[in-house]
């Protein structure tokens, strides 16, 4: 089999990728298989994993038949992240193998472990959506606007009065909350040109 190995660090513990490195070569020698390619990611967070679609792109080209990684955490940006490139993966019949989980999706086993994969990924979903709306309860809670901001449009009366009133752009801007230069568009608009809008 043709092994596209993936390893990857943060950049503040990229002492441990020859150790990965080691890890992997030794477990594709052991089953006799080849390395046909070799990725070495180095990133600061979570969300970065630069080079990991050059694996992907491979394995799309059919250049390598599994993906071997160190750890699922090395390769899943999140449960979702995880679950959506196995499936890919599966589609494409290249296999994925993770030596510390001891997962390996070639196998009848591994591919049950996946469907796991899916309940956990939904869960994963389910929560987020409920921090959300927990979150929004307690900020109506505290009293503080929820969605969209207010806009010039909503507050076009109040604004024109004001101005007519003799306060200036920036506080009628400070007052109602909205930027200056909204506030300065819509009193530069054609059909207000009876307003005197050279005030400051």
């Amino acid at each position: 089999m043709r092994i596209g190995l993936y390893a990857r660090v943060s950049t503040e513990d990229q002492n441990t990728l020859p150790m990965q490195i080691q890890a992997l070569q030794k477990y594709v020698a052991s089953r006799g298989w080849t390395v046909a390619l070799q990725i070495e990611d180095v990133g600061s967070g979570a969300k970065e994993k630069p080079k990991r679609d050059e694996l992907l792109k491979a394995a799309r080209r059919r250049d390598i038949d599994a993906i071997l990684v160190w750890k699922l955490d090395r390769w899943g940006r999140s449960v979702t992240d995880l679950l959506n490139t196995l499936t890919e993966l599966n589609q494409l019949g290249v296999g994925f193998i993770s030596i510390t989980e001891a997962l390996d999706l070639t196998t009848p086993t591994g591919r049950a472990m996946a469907g796991l994969l899916a309940i956990f990924a939904e869960f994963e979903r389910d929560l987020l959506c409920e921090r959300v709306k927990a979150g929004i309860a307690h900020a109506r809670k505290l009293g503080k606007a929820h969605g969209r901001p207010i806009t010039v449009a909503n507050k076009t009366d109040e604004i024109k009065s004001l101005f007519k009133k003799g306060f200036s752009k920036s506080k009628i801007a400070k007052a109602l909350n909205i930027s200056r230069t909204s506030i300065r568009r819509l009193l530069t608009k054609p059909n207000d040109s009876n307003i005197e809008i050279a005030r400051n």
